[in-house]
């Protein structure tokens, strides 16, 4: 059998053919009895080197397993929130490109899953769809610090400009989660999901002046919102004996552990302001002040006003009255018959007055303080002065307890000082010396015995 395409070496001649006299198959030239391929066990293709089949028909690159899963993953998350399909859409371009980034490629299978949620994300807040992380964490059961962590570098490599979410539209989302509405729950319990959200966007914007949202989580703060909006549209016995649990419970959502918190520091910020209403005869305590949380967010900036004039005032009050018992102290101490003039470093009521006029923002010095000379050294700040004051951020409430510095030990060379004290815990009492010479006659005695 000739074999097409192939010459010979010898006399450049194309008959060539298989010679199959041998056990092992050659070419030869029929012309010249040239041997073309000789110890050849497999014949080289001709006209070029073995190609496979799935690059000769693949039209484009088939993406890998992993790149496949996490499309499916985004659909599926897009399905659950029941999203647009431009969103669906946008999310899976986004994921596509994310993917082939050299900081996504080599990572974690359940890194890769919290970036499909983060995509999803982010194609939600562009196309103002209100999503908020703590939902995408709750979907994917994963730690909302990761999530924050990869939303933030999935943006930056991709270049988004991602907009700042509405809070009531993030509130209106949440509360289609609660199922409180007249055809699940009874009449009493029910409430109308148009007022529960202005309700519980009020209250959370009320937290917000008193600082209590302030680098708090998002999905707590509603929560508790939304528990005393609900309480205060309807205040009756029933639902003021309902605690956060079974409200949980009948709106057939999952309680989070620090809405109970929010929801004793929200009541707290009530109840200061509450006592302001002129109307309200009867003391306002946690367990009633849900009565007044309407005439409260209504007259709210008003009502902010009289409580930090009135705590103000308390603390002016609390400054003369120890301003005026220091002449008293001197007067008493003095043994002159003359006027005693008052010391440059005495304090003054007018004193205490012009600390007590200062800007907002000088609240953390103190309200009555002394001034120093320059030969006395400034005395350090308050350990907590954010008790002082009636509305701050957490952080200064409750402060992180700050490590420590350990003094560095120096080497004890024997002509260090000796106090008084240690000298005297070197003396021996009476007892002790008597002891001591027994001992002594002891071993003397027992080493002549020797």
């Amino acid at each position: 059998m000739s074999r097409a395409g192939a010459t010979c070496p010898s006399c450049g001649s194309s008959n060539i053919v298989d010679d199959e006299l041998y056990s092992q198959a050659q070419l030869v030239c029929v012309d010249c009895g040239t041997v073309v391929s000789e110890g050849v066990l497999a014949s080289d293709p001709v006209g070029g080197s073995d190609v496979s089949y799935s690059r000769t028909t693949a039209v484009a690159k088939k993406p890998c397993p992993n790149l496949i899963k996490g499309l499916q993953r985004v659909r599926a998350l897009c399905r659950i929130l029941r999203v647009k399909s431009e969103i669906e859409d946008l999310s899976q371009t986004y994921y596509s490109q994310a993917y082939q980034h050299v900081s996504f490629i080599n990572v974690t299978l359940h890194k890769k899953e919290v970036l499909a949620g983060c995509c999803v994300l982010v194609s939600c807040r562009l196309l103002n769809w209100p999503i908020t992380m703590g939902t995408i964490s709750c979907l994917l059961d994963a730690d909302p610090d990761l999530v924050g962590v990869i939303y933030k570098e999935m943006v930056k490599i991709l270049n988004i400009e991602a907009p700042i979410v509405n809070l009531t539209d993030v509130i209106a989302t949440h509360i289609q989660e609660y199922k409180i509405s007249s055809a699940d729950v009874s009449g009493d319990l029910a409430v109308n999901s148009q007022d529960l959200t202005k309700r519980a966007v009020a209250l959370v914007e009320l937290a917000a002046d008193a600082w209590i949202v302030t680098g708090r989580r998002p999905i707590p703060i509603m929560m508790a919102a939304i528990y005393l909006a609900w309480q205060s549209l309807k205040p009756t016995k029933q639902r003021l004996k309902f605690s956060l649990d079974k409200f949980c419970q009948l709106a057939k959502v999952k309680k989070h552990q620090p809405a109970a918190k929010r929801i004793t520091e929200i009541k707290e910020m009530l109840c200061k302001l509450g006592k302001e209403i002129p109307w309200v005869r009867e003391t306002v305590s946690p367990e009633n002040v849900a009565r007044q949380v309407e005439d409260i967010l209504q007259y709210r900036f008003a009502l902010l006003r009289r409580a930090l004039r009135t705590h103000e005032e308390a603390l002016l009050d609390e400054c003369q009255a120890s301003c005026q018992d220091s002449p008293a102290e001197e007067a008493v101490l003095s043994h002159s018959s003359e006027p005693v003039d008052q010391t440059p470093n005495a304090p003054s009521l007018e004193q205490c007055e012009m600390n007590a006029e200062r800007e907002p923002g000088d609240e953390h010095e103190n309200l009555c303080t002394e001034p120093q000379s320059d030969t006395q050294e400034s005395q350090a700040p308050a350990p907590n002065w954010g008790k002082r004051l009636l509305f701050v951020p957490p952080c200064v409430i409750h402060p992180k307890r700050r490590r420590m510095e350990q003094p560095d030990l120096k080497d004890v060379t024997g002509d260090e000082e000796i106090s008084d004290s240690e000298i005297d815990s070197y003396i021996r009492t009476p007892q002790e010396t008597r002891d001591f010479a027994r001992t002594q006659k002891i071993l003397s005695l027992s080493e002549s015995d020797k």
